[in-house]
């Protein structure tokens, strides 16, 4: 038998392997709404239970914390974030109203949650996507996308993995009276990353973010995710 025909006659089946032992525990009391099967729920629940020790467990920011452990395996990013002006309030309360929810790249829209909330999530990049707006005025295709979501940027959740210029455009609008309900600003890396997230934080408005230059996609998209999961908690008190 040819390579080419065995290929043909192996099975789904015979390809089919679990990589982690399932724990019905773990499995049932999962509340990652992104894991749909017993498989992904045993292997996020172990994770978090991982991140639980690393990080603690006292207060509603922590869970956060875990969950950005979690995605990027580095238990440091703990101690870099910042939660300025009750931003788990701010972002649930606004998950909870279906707010749009504000991306600077797809990257970061695809890793947000499709369950357990009916906000819109919206990419900018897509609001200019001739680049007709950024090269106009010679600046960067996301905060050029920002600026074009000005109309609906009041009282939405901001999301910035990557690109710093997106948060100083969307600080620049703060600066004119526009204000989004909260900023997620991780924008990652060794040009204005570290400025940017400094600028949000001292914006009158909530925000999680992290010192320095990490950051990225999975953090932005973690902190996301966790606040959806806290808004399908009935469980958990936000002050």
């Amino acid at each position: 038998m040819t390579t080419e025909s065995k290929k043909a006659d192996t099975s789904i089946e015979e390809l089919v392997e679990m990589t982690t032992e399932i724990d019905p525990e773990l499995v049932g009391i999962c509340t990652d709404l992104g894991s749909q099967t017993d498989e992904a729920k045993a292997i996020y629940m172990t994770s978090r239970n991982i991140a639980k020790k690393l990080v603690g467990d006292e207060t509603i920011e922590d869970k956060v914390r875990q969950r950005c452990v979690t995605s990027t395996g580095d238990p440091a990013v703990a101690d870099l974030m910042r939660f300025v002006n009750n931003p788990m309030k701010a972002g649930v309360e606004a998950i909870k109203k279906g707010a749009p929810i504000l991306v600077d790249i797809n990257m970061v829209k695809a890793g947000i949650t499709k369950r357990g909330h009916n906000c819109e999530v919206i990419c900018v990049l897509d609001k200019d996507e001739d680049a007709e707006l950024a090269r106009k005025y010679g600046i960067t295709r996301t905060a050029a996308g920002f600026l074009k979501c000005k109309d609906i940027l009041e009282g939405s959740i901001v999301a910035i993995g990557n690109a710093p210029s997106a948060a100083f455009a969307v600080c620049r609008m703060i600066e004119h009276g526009i204000k989004p309900a909260i900023i997620v600003g991780t924008p990652v890396g060794f040009v204005n990353a570290a400025e940017s997230k400094e600028v949000v934080r001292n914006a009158p408005v909530p925000s999680i973010t992290c010192v320095g230059t990490r950051g990225g996609t999975p953090m932005a998209v973690a902190c996301v995710n966790e606040l959806v999961a806290i808004a399908n908690d009935d469980e958990c008190v936000i002050d």
